[in-house]
């Protein structure tokens, strides 16, 4: 990111203490939550390895950026809760910026991380509260008393549930569209303030070149992070070179392209820049991830999709809920992934819904309230 913050003219500190990213190698990833073996298990590695865990060293490194440049905002990470508190302790406003959809316990709303559907029904609440109960017990148990450690030590009073950190936000920047996320009501301090379509630099100027042919272009794209997803990315590679279609596949900088064969009509390349191939794409495969969902979408393109975790069961609920593509288990065979892939190039009403959704989606691009959210900080 160094070079992308310098471009702008702003100061770019790195961490001193915190944990941070200084290699694309799998085997220094803090969280590998590939490997978990249960939702449990990846509870209690987020909150070890990913929240409280590094919580004292986030803060300890914000305190020391606050100290020397006394700012009127500290904007910060939503997994950063040692930031947060840190600006806290020194009476600093902070908001916290939410990549994705809205994810944090709120009544009203469907209950993140498990890929639901809307409630329908009496029963459908009662299912809502249950899970959001359930969720919130977890996550207290590995991140609430580590939290709150950090938050003596800082002369803070204690969290009843480690949620409440996030709520202390002055704003809870939401970047998405509201067309894509569920229905529902947000806390008093949350925004919706619209995506962030751009490119990473590490692709926005990399060569690709499709297969030759007329045959529809579809591009697969299973996450720029490593979440072991060579074997899957081999069989959609297996199930396009079945079918009459030119695929582009981007591997991203934490997987060996090598690791993924190619086809006659399918490319391998580590990098392209998507806003380029969406012009021309017809259809995406993706491991559900926001940004390329909302990039797809914005070029008016339908996906298949094929979650892994993390928040892309959801984000595949938010595309089948608006007809915009189809889900499949990451576990699909070959001949499963062909089919789908067969089923919304051959049926236009994909494009047309994913085309209604696209519209919104740039629309809240285009006008988005980031900045001016921002800015709205009092000095």
């Amino acid at each position: 990111m160094a070079p992308e913050v310098r471009a702008t003219g702003a100061t770019f500190v790195p961490w001193p203490t915190a944990p941070n990213r200084p290699d694309r190698d799998p085997a220094n990833d803090p969280l590998r939550d590939w490997e978990a073996p249960s939702m449990l298990a990846q509870a209690r590695d987020m909150g070890d390895r990913l929240i409280a865990g590094p919580a004292p060293r986030y803060a300890r490194d914000v305190l020391a950026a606050v100290d020397d440049e006394r700012p009127d905002l500290v904007v910060t990470s939503v997994f950063a809760f040692g930031a947060m508190a840190a600006a806290q302790s020194r009476g600093i406003p902070f908001d916290v910026l939410v990549p994705n959809v809205y994810a944090l316990p709120a009544p009203g709303r469907t209950p993140f991380g498990a890929g639901l559907k809307p409630a329908r029904g009496p029963l459908g609440r009662v299912r809502d509260r249950a899970v959001t109960a359930l969720s919130t017990r977890v996550f207290d148990r590995y991140t609430r008393d580590g939290l709150n450690a950090l938050r003596a030590d800082l002369g803070l009073a204690p969290l009843d549930r480690s949620w409440e950190q996030l709520g202390a936000a002055r704003r809870q920047l939401v970047m998405t569209s509201p067309a894509f996320d569920l229905p529902g009501p947000l806390p008093p301090n949350a925004r919706y303030v619209g995506p962030v379509l751009d490119d990473p630099a590490w692709a926005d100027d990399a060569p690709w070149t499709a297969p030759p042919g007329d045959d529809p272009l579809v591009l697969v794209a299973l996450s720029s992070t490593f979440q072991d997803q060579a074997a899957l990315l081999r069989r959609v590679v297996a199930a396009l070179a079945t079918l009459p279609v030119r695929g582009v596949v981007t591997t991203g900088p934490s997987l060996d392209p090598g690791a993924v064969p190619g086809a006659p009509n399918v490319s391998v390349v580590a990098s392209a820049p998507h806003r380029a191939v969406l012009r021309e794409a017809a259809l995406v495969v993706t491991h559900g991830g926001h940004g390329t969902l909302l990039k797809a979408l914005a070029a008016d393109v339908p996906v298949v999709v094929l979650p892994h975790g993390r928040d892309q069961g959801d984000n595949a609920v938010r595309v089948t809920l608006r007809g915009a593509g189809v889900a499949l288990r990451r576990t699909a065979s070959t001949d499963q992934v062909a089919r789908a892939v067969r089923r919304v190039l051959e049926d236009p009403a994909y494009a047309r819904r994913a085309a209604v959704l696209g519209a919104a989606v740039r629309h809240d691009a285009e006008h988005s309230t980031l900045v001016a959210e921002l800015e709205a900080v009092e000095g």
